[in-house]
Order: structure tokens, then C-alpha cells, then sequence
């Protein structure tokens, strides 16, 4: 009988290209069909893995899960970035590889994340998902949020409707 670990830490500098591998699945994943086809691999294609090293050495908040020593997921965190909104933090993103998804794992990053803003007295946080992201917006109606604002994010030529999704104290 083999075992094997799963867990959640902070992303370190040798994760990089991992990162970029969860973000190119994921996002083809979550995206196909949603975001323009042009537009959606000049996103990932920005998102190499120096754009992730950069970004962990200049200390972003990023998590990774990891199952067995191979990271399947990564989220990252912060000041809540729309003025407009209460809440106090934000998790910008959380993404799993296809494969992961449906089995607990994004609840679990997802919660790691809350937990590491509540070190920072961010006791009530905001997601921001596509309206169309079906999927996403089921994860975050199951995990209590409730949603906040509509806004629209621009994709290329064409505008996408996007959905906030909140948590904690803050109204």
C-alpha cells in the first residue's frame, strides 16, 4: 500500500515552472470557450515561468498544493484591490489542473488562503469570477460566498460580465 502527502505551503523560487504548468491547464480548462481563443493564450503565454519567478522572489503571496511532492494547484492573495468593496483581502486566484478538480483540494487551498489573510487582519475577503466561469461560480456559492458587485472585465474586443463573491463581517 503506497501513501502519499498532500499539503499546503508557500511557493518557493524552484516552483515556478510547475506553477506555469498548474496555470496553462487551468486556465485552458476553466476558459475555453469563454475568454477569446487569441486573447486566452497570449494571457498564459505573459505567465512563463520568469513571469512566476519574478513574482515569488518580489514576495507575492502564492500558495501551492501539492499531492505526492507534484504541485496541482496554486492560489494567490492579498489587499483587496476594488475600492469600491469593503472586504479587506482578496484572493486574486485559485487554480487546480484539470485532474485535481471535484475532490476537496480547491476548498482546501482555498481555506489556506483565508487563514494566511486572517494573519494579516483580513478578516473579510472578496473573489472576483467570470460570470460565465460556471463552475467557479458553483465553488464559491458552496463555500458561503454571497454575491457582492457585477463588473466587466475587457478580453481582447469583447467584454466579459464578472461576478464578486464575498466572505466575513464586511457588507
Amino acid at each position: 500500500m503506497s501513501t502519499f502527502t498532500i499539503g499546503v505551503r508557500r511557493a518557493e523560487q524552484s516552483d515556478a515552472e510547475s506553477i506555469t504548468r498548474v496555470h496553462d491547464a487551468a486556465w485552458r480548462f476553466a476558459y475555453d470557450g469563454i475568454i477569446p481563443a487569441q486573447e486566452l493564450s497570449r494571457i498564459i503565454a505573459r505567465r512563463g515561468a520568469r513571469w512566476w519567478d519574478r513574482a515569488i522572489r518580489r514576495g507575492t503571496a502564492i500558495l501551492v498544493m501539492e499531492v505526492g511532492g507534484e504541485i496541482c494547484g496554486y492560489a494567490t492573495f492579498g489587499p483587496n484591490r476594488a475600492r469600491n468593496l469593503s472586504q479587506k483581502g482578496e484572493v486574486y486566484e485559485i487554480y487546480l489542473m484539470p485532474e485535481y478538480q471535484g475532490i476537496g483540494l480547491g476548498t482546501r487551498l482555498f481555506l489556506a488562503c483565508r487563514k494566511e489573510l486572517a494573519r494579516f487582519r483580513f478578516d473579510s475577503i472578496v473573489v472576483w469570477a467570470l460570470a460565465d466561469n460556471e463552475n467557479a461560480c458553483r465553488f464559491y456559492r458552496n463555500a458561503g460566498g454571497r454575491k457582492v458587485a457585477r463588473a466587466a472585465e475587457r478580453f481582447g474586443d469583447m467584454q466579459l460580465a464578472k461576478i464578486a463573491f464575498a466572505w466575513g463581517p464586511a457588507h
